[in-house]
């Protein structure tokens, strides 16, 4: 899934798209994607100027956004045609491993843990490189609009 069909699955468009590409989607199971991280990023403008880090905040938001994915594709909505979109509800067991830089490829992983009706729980992990930087819990919640 290329950045462009991303579009008919989350409403978010830069600066705040989150995710470049899908590599592999398995419904109701698992998602991989990638974020690629460059100087040119609005936020490394002020955090921080003189040693550029990605914001932990943003990781999980990408994290967010992949599983929102998925949970559109497993039950099968296209959040752009169908007026239905998932929104982070909560998250849990945040940890953050080690600074994401410009430069490095955030590759991201989330795997369904448990879904009810219009809410879904994911256990992800983004990774630069084989190194884990950040795993979370994530809760994300249906909702028509």
């Amino acid at each position: 899934m290329e950045s462009i069909e991303l579009h008919d699955y989350l409403p978010h468009r830069y600066p705040f798209l989150m995710v470049d590409r899908v590599i592999e989607c398995e419904p109701g199971k698992y998602i991989v994607g990638i974020k690629n991280v460059t100087i040119n990023e609005p936020f490394f403008q002020g955090h921080f100027p003189s040693h550029p880090i990605m914001p932990g905040v943003l990781i999980v938001e990408a994290l967010a956004q992949l599983a929102g994915i998925l949970a559109s594709v497993t039950k099968a909505i296209r959040p752009a045609k169908d007026g239905y979109l998932y929104y982070l509800a909560g998250t849990d067991k945040t940890r953050f491993k080690r600074p994401v830089t410009p430069g490095d490829a955030l590759n991201m992983r989330c795997e369904v843990l448990n879904e009810r009706r219009e809410v879904m729980k994911f256990i992800c992990n983004a990774y630069v490189s084989e190194e884990l930087v950040c795993t979370s819990e994530l809760i994300v919640a249906g909702r028509k609009v």
